[in-house]
């Protein structure tokens, strides 16, 4: 687990070195840049060692023939069964994965990409063709990106350690200030610079010699396959083999292992098969102080869950105490995301990362993204009760649009309904965007300041969403799209993103068991009334649970992590309204209209609506805009 830098042009070499400073935080435990001066290409390197600590896995690494240059941010849990593979042609110097992967190249080219199971973000540069590959895992577990400005082409784990590149416009994406706005993140290929663009999960990039860039998926996104004839005893038997596996392939580690626990189902999973066959698992759970669960904000306390489950598998539990003002921070918010994503998960996920780090923990496993391949949201059954009401006619859908509108928005319950409702009398698609989405397209609309309307047609929020809804396959369910949006998006650009982020800041790898490649395959092929039945999402997953987790944890509600923002943003005040929201800042940054973002304010005060996330949003791009555009570089 790494920081990766890379750049092909005349200021290659001190740009890598430029970019080293940026990324640090990534690898506290050792740093290198390879150059090429004949081609003009340099490589850059952070280690956070975890595999192979000595200094024979140091990278850039480079085969002793001096064929080909690796940089690689990751892991790569089948890098054993690869390795006995590829020993007979490649005489191994280290005992990591990193050399796997170079040897791998070597035989296979970008057919190896296929043949990985791990998270990655890569860079080879093949000395025999002087081309760099890039390529990023199947679900986006890693970040990268990368920008062609001017006479320079560069790619990086973060953006920051690309804003030195020569050339580069600090000019805002008007279409990917929509993005954050409307989402909370940025879905798609989109960031906020207009120059910089993410690499795609599953996609790869070939730069030639020649400056010629080629672009393709070397794996498919989570698509529905052909179903598995399986029986409910059969999938429950599955369904734990390929966890239990998954888990026992990412315990590997030369340092000690830990693990995220907030007591719901997928977390508790995890823990529990990790915990098998340890002295006793040290597991990091967040106590929010300030925060009454329960309340408007719609969340509960996640410790006495915790507690729970932690005293049944005999694990150590560290609680780990955040305060409001912790996780509502704004300027560090941002400068460790490299985006202006607005959710306050994201320090809370630094607080434990930071607590793991102290008592010597650098390898976390997560339960991310259970809820976004087996269909844990509540949109998923919400948008299985649309059946209710979806013969209906176009006006007769507009009318309960329009009736939900006026629902109290102080009640989660009305908040959850209107959302649901929104934009009724469209199309399923479009509803199926609406579901991800925080303020209504009308109200978008009105924020844009008068020079963004003079500057052409509005930007769409739309765009990224209905765009990966084209990749799904003719006659695929309503279930089986959406969970194509939230695999490709919700949970690649915004949890995946957050929670490399912000454990890279405090140099620590957190590792997704539930997204192991093998265990993916298994969900995509299952029926979806496996995933989703009646009212109940990961159905499958929970029976496949019973006997290993307690009742009351296979039980207990979805919720999510609690932090007061409609409560600090109600009454108008406090400094992100004051101050990043303020209309003399509005003005001067000029994206959005300073009389209608106050409009909003005041509605959203006054109880009308429920806009306190999107005025966090707000927030954060004035936020971004000023660490990114105004100001320097240095932390």
């Amino acid at each position: 687990m790494c920081g990766i830098f890379g750049a092909v042009g005349p200021s290659a070499e001190p740009l890598a070195r430029r970019a080293l400073r940026c990324l640090s935080h990534r690898g506290p435990d050792g740093e290198g840049v390879f150059h090429d001066a004949a081609a003009n290409v340099a490589l850059a390197h952070t280690r956070l060692a975890i595999l192979d600590l000595s200094q024979a896995a140091a990278q850039p690494m480079t085969d002793v023939n001096r064929q080909a240059t690796l940089v690689f941010n990751g892991e790569i849990y089948n890098y054993k069964e690869l390795r006995r593979e590829l020993s007979g042609g490649y005489a191994f110097r280290s005992n990591g994965d990193a050399e796997v992967l170079l040897a791998a190249y070597l035989r296979w080219g970008e057919a190896m990409l296929s043949r990985l199971n791990g998270m990655f973000a890569l860079a080879v540069y093949d000395h025999r063709d002087r081309s760099v590959l890039l390529a990023r895992d199947m679900m986006g577990l890693k970040p990268l990106y990368f920008t062609q400005a001017r006479d320079h082409f560069a790619f990086a784990s973060e953006i920051k350690a690309l804003l030195h590149v020569p050339g580069l416009s600090r000019t805002v994406d008007l279409e990917g200030a929509a993005n954050y706005v409307a989402y909370l993140y940025g879905p798609g290929e989109r960031t906020m610079l207009r120059g910089v663009s993410k690499l795609r999960p599953g996609h790869a990039l070939r730069l030639t010699c020649g400056g010629e860039i080629r672009q393709w998926r070397f794996h498919e996104p989570l698509l529905p396959s052909p179903t598995l004839p399986f029986s409910r005893q059969g999938a429950v038997a599955e369904m734990r083999m390929r966890l239990e596996t998954a888990v026992d392939r990412q315990m590997v580690s030369d340092v000690p292992v830990g693990a995220f626990l907030s007591g719901g189902l997928d977390s508790s999973a995890v823990c529990a098969y990790a915990a098998k066959g340890t002295g006793g698992l040290d597991c990091f759970t967040l106590r929010v102080t300030g925060v009454r669960a329960g309340t408007e904000e719609g969340f509960g306390s996640d410790l006495p869950y915790a507690r729970r489950m932690a005293a049944a598998i005999g694990a150590r539990l560290h609680v780990v105490d955040i305060g409001v003002d912790d996780v509502l921070d704004l300027d560090r918010l941002v400068w460790l995301l490299d985006e202006p994503q607005a959710d306050p998960a994201a320090l809370a996920t630094h607080a434990i990362c930071s607590a793991a780090r102290e008592a010597g923990v650098k390898v976390l496993l997560s339960g991310a993204g259970g809820d976004d391949i087996m269909a844990g949201y509540r949109r998923h059954a919400a948008q299985k009760l649309e059946r209710l009401w979806r013969w209906l006619p176009g006006p007769g859908r507009k009318s309960l649009e329009s009736v939900s509108r006026r629902l109290p928005v102080r009640f989660a319950w009305a908040r959850r309904l209107r959302k649901g409702l929104n934009r009724a009398g469209e199309s399923p698609e479009s509803r199926m965007v609406a579901y991800h989405q925080w303020i209504e397209r009308d109200s978008l609309s009105a924020l844009w300041s008068a020079d963004v309307r003079r500057s052409g047609a509005l930007p769409d929020p739309d765009l990224a969403l209905r765009k990966t809804l084209d990749l799904a396959p003719a006659g695929s369910s309503d279930l089986d799209r959406m969970l194509l949006l939230d695999a490709t998006h919700f949970l690649c650009d915004h949890n995946l993103n957050y929670i490399d982020k912000m454990s890279m800041a405090v140099g620590v790898e957190v590792r997704a068991p539930l997204l192991d490649p093998d265990l993916v395959s298994l969900v995509s092929r299952l029926p979806e009334d496996l995933k989703l039945r009646g009212l109940t999402g990961k159905w499958i997953f929970r029976e496949a649970m019973r006997g290993v987790l307690p009742e009351e944890i296979l039980r207990r509600p979805k919720t999510g992590m609690g932090a007061p923002i409609r409560r600090h943003l109600a009454d108008g005040e406090g400094r992100l309204l004051r101050d990043y929201l303020g209309e003399d800042s509005v003005r001067r940054r000029g994206i959005f209209d300073p009389v209608a973002v106050r409009r909003l304010v005041e509605a959203n005060s006054s109880g009308r609506i429920d806009a306190s996330y999107v005025l966090f949003a707000l927030a954060a791009v004035e936020a971004w805009c000023r660490r990114f555009i105004d100001s320097s570089l240095e932390q």
